[in-house]
Protein backbone atom coordinates (compact mmCIF):
# COMPACT_ATOMS: atom_id res chain seq x y z
CA UNK A 1 0.00 0.00 0.00
CA UNK A 2 1.37 3.36 -1.02
CA UNK A 3 -0.10 6.65 0.18
CA UNK A 4 1.04 9.99 -1.19
CA UNK A 5 0.52 13.04 1.01
CA UNK A 6 0.54 16.62 -0.26
CA UNK A 7 -0.15 19.99 1.39
CA UNK A 8 -2.72 22.03 -0.54
CA UNK A 9 -2.11 25.68 0.46
CA UNK A 10 -5.23 27.47 1.63
CA UNK A 11 -7.28 24.26 1.44
CA UNK A 12 -5.82 21.49 3.60
CA UNK A 13 -4.08 18.23 2.82
CA UNK A 14 -4.48 15.70 -0.02
CA UNK A 15 -3.91 11.95 0.32
CA UNK A 16 -3.68 9.61 -2.66
CA UNK A 17 -4.07 5.88 -2.08
CA UNK A 18 -2.87 3.54 -4.84
CA UNK A 19 -5.44 1.00 -5.94
CA UNK A 20 -4.64 -1.13 -9.00
CA UNK A 21 -2.31 0.08 -11.74
CA UNK A 22 -2.69 3.84 -12.14
CA UNK A 23 -6.01 3.92 -10.22
CA UNK A 24 -5.97 6.08 -7.12
CA UNK A 25 -8.42 7.01 -4.42
CA UNK A 26 -7.89 10.69 -3.55
CA UNK A 27 -9.04 12.22 -0.25
CA UNK A 28 -8.90 15.97 0.19
CA UNK A 29 -9.22 17.02 3.83
CA UNK A 30 -10.12 20.69 4.15
CA UNK A 31 -9.00 22.83 7.09
CA UNK A 32 -12.65 22.95 8.27
CA UNK A 33 -12.77 19.11 8.41
CA UNK A 34 -14.79 18.54 5.23
CA UNK A 35 -13.60 15.54 3.20
CA UNK A 36 -13.94 15.16 -0.53
CA UNK A 37 -13.29 11.74 -2.03
CA UNK A 38 -12.28 11.33 -5.67
CA UNK A 39 -11.19 8.49 -7.94
CA UNK A 40 -8.46 8.99 -10.52
CA UNK A 41 -8.37 6.20 -13.10
CA UNK A 42 -5.05 7.14 -14.73
CA UNK A 43 -2.25 9.69 -14.44
CA UNK A 44 -3.63 11.58 -17.45
CA UNK A 45 -7.32 11.50 -16.45
CA UNK A 46 -9.17 14.04 -14.35
CA UNK A 47 -10.36 12.89 -10.96
CA UNK A 48 -14.03 11.99 -10.59
CA UNK A 49 -15.67 13.21 -7.38
CA UNK A 50 -17.34 10.29 -5.62
CA UNK A 51 -18.75 11.94 -2.49
CA UNK A 52 -18.25 14.54 0.23
CA UNK A 53 -18.51 14.14 4.01
CA UNK A 54 -18.50 16.51 6.95
CA UNK A 55 -15.86 16.00 9.64
CA UNK A 56 -18.36 14.14 11.88
CA UNK A 57 -19.63 11.96 9.03
CA UNK A 58 -16.08 11.11 7.96
CA UNK A 59 -15.10 10.03 11.47
CA UNK A 60 -18.23 7.87 11.82
CA UNK A 61 -17.69 6.32 8.39
CA UNK A 62 -14.03 5.78 9.24
CA UNK A 63 -15.00 3.59 12.20
CA UNK A 64 -16.93 1.37 9.81
CA UNK A 65 -13.96 1.06 7.47
CA UNK A 66 -11.65 0.44 10.40
CA UNK A 67 -13.77 -2.49 11.53
CA UNK A 68 -15.01 -1.07 14.83
CA UNK A 69 -18.48 -2.60 14.35
CA UNK A 70 -17.64 -5.76 12.43
CA UNK A 71 -14.40 -7.69 12.24
CA UNK A 72 -14.18 -9.93 9.17
CA UNK A 73 -12.60 -13.32 9.67
CA UNK A 74 -9.79 -14.94 7.74
CA UNK A 75 -11.71 -17.68 5.93
CA UNK A 76 -8.51 -19.64 5.32
CA UNK A 77 -8.10 -20.11 9.08
CA UNK A 78 -11.68 -20.49 10.26
CA UNK A 79 -13.33 -23.85 10.71
CA UNK A 80 -16.99 -23.93 9.84
CA UNK A 81 -19.53 -26.68 10.46
CA UNK A 82 -19.68 -27.35 6.72
CA UNK A 83 -16.06 -28.54 6.58
CA UNK A 84 -14.32 -27.12 3.51
CA UNK A 85 -17.59 -25.94 2.01
CA UNK A 86 -18.72 -22.32 2.12
CA UNK A 87 -21.76 -20.44 0.85
CA UNK A 88 -21.18 -17.69 -1.72
CA UNK A 89 -23.33 -15.43 -3.86
CA UNK A 90 -22.66 -15.11 -7.60
CA UNK A 91 -24.18 -12.33 -9.74
CA UNK A 92 -25.42 -13.45 -13.14
CA UNK A 93 -24.43 -10.81 -15.75
CA UNK A 94 -26.66 -10.21 -18.80
CA UNK A 95 -24.14 -11.82 -21.17
CA UNK A 96 -23.71 -15.02 -19.12
CA UNK A 97 -24.14 -18.28 -21.02
CA UNK A 98 -26.46 -19.43 -18.21
CA UNK A 99 -29.13 -16.81 -19.01
CA UNK A 100 -32.18 -18.55 -20.46
CA UNK A 101 -30.99 -22.03 -19.44
CA UNK A 102 -32.71 -24.22 -16.91
CA UNK A 103 -30.86 -25.50 -13.88
CA UNK A 104 -30.84 -29.03 -15.28
CA UNK A 105 -29.76 -27.95 -18.79
CA UNK A 106 -26.68 -26.03 -17.66
CA UNK A 107 -25.40 -28.84 -15.40
CA UNK A 108 -23.87 -26.58 -12.78
CA UNK A 109 -23.35 -29.33 -10.24
CA UNK A 110 -21.69 -31.65 -12.77
CA UNK A 111 -19.43 -28.89 -14.14
CA UNK A 112 -18.50 -27.11 -10.92
CA UNK A 113 -19.29 -29.39 -7.97
CA UNK A 114 -21.36 -26.65 -6.31
CA UNK A 115 -24.92 -27.07 -5.13
CA UNK A 116 -27.41 -24.30 -5.86
CA UNK A 117 -29.21 -23.48 -2.62
CA UNK A 118 -31.29 -20.55 -3.85
CA UNK A 119 -31.64 -17.87 -6.49
CA UNK A 120 -32.47 -14.27 -5.62
CA UNK A 121 -34.44 -12.34 -8.23
CA UNK A 122 -36.11 -8.93 -7.97
CA UNK A 123 -36.09 -8.96 -4.17
CA UNK A 124 -37.54 -12.47 -3.97
CA UNK A 125 -35.71 -15.67 -3.06
CA UNK A 126 -36.41 -18.98 -4.75
CA UNK A 127 -35.12 -21.55 -2.27
CA UNK A 128 -33.98 -24.92 -3.59
CA UNK A 129 -34.98 -24.17 -7.20
CA UNK A 130 -36.50 -26.96 -9.30
CA UNK A 131 -34.48 -28.48 -12.19
CA UNK A 132 -36.68 -26.60 -14.69
CA UNK A 133 -35.93 -23.21 -13.07
CA UNK A 134 -34.58 -20.84 -15.78
CA UNK A 135 -31.87 -18.30 -15.05
CA UNK A 136 -32.36 -14.64 -15.92
CA UNK A 137 -29.88 -11.79 -16.20
CA UNK A 138 -29.41 -10.14 -12.81
CA UNK A 139 -30.15 -13.27 -10.81
CA UNK A 140 -28.01 -13.85 -7.74
CA UNK A 141 -27.08 -17.52 -7.43
CA UNK A 142 -26.53 -18.76 -3.87
CA UNK A 143 -24.30 -21.83 -3.92
CA UNK A 144 -22.53 -24.22 -1.56
CA UNK A 145 -19.09 -25.56 -2.41
CA UNK A 146 -15.37 -25.40 -1.78
CA UNK A 147 -13.37 -22.32 -2.74
CA UNK A 148 -12.08 -24.08 -5.85
CA UNK A 149 -15.61 -25.11 -6.84
CA UNK A 150 -16.82 -21.54 -6.36
CA UNK A 151 -14.03 -20.27 -8.60
CA UNK A 152 -15.14 -22.73 -11.29
CA UNK A 153 -18.73 -21.52 -10.87
CA UNK A 154 -17.60 -17.87 -11.08
CA UNK A 155 -15.81 -18.68 -14.34
CA UNK A 156 -18.92 -20.46 -15.69
CA UNK A 157 -21.21 -17.58 -14.71
CA UNK A 158 -18.88 -15.06 -16.41
CA UNK A 159 -18.75 -17.00 -19.72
Amino acid sequence: MTVYETDVPGVGRKFEYELDGDDRLVVLIHHDGKREVFRRRSAEADSEKLFELSDRQAREFGTLLEGAYFQPVDLDRIQVPLGDEIIQWHDLPPDSSLVGQSLSDCGIRQQTGTSILAVQRDGETVANPNPDFEFEAGDVVVALGTRAEHQTLADLVAD
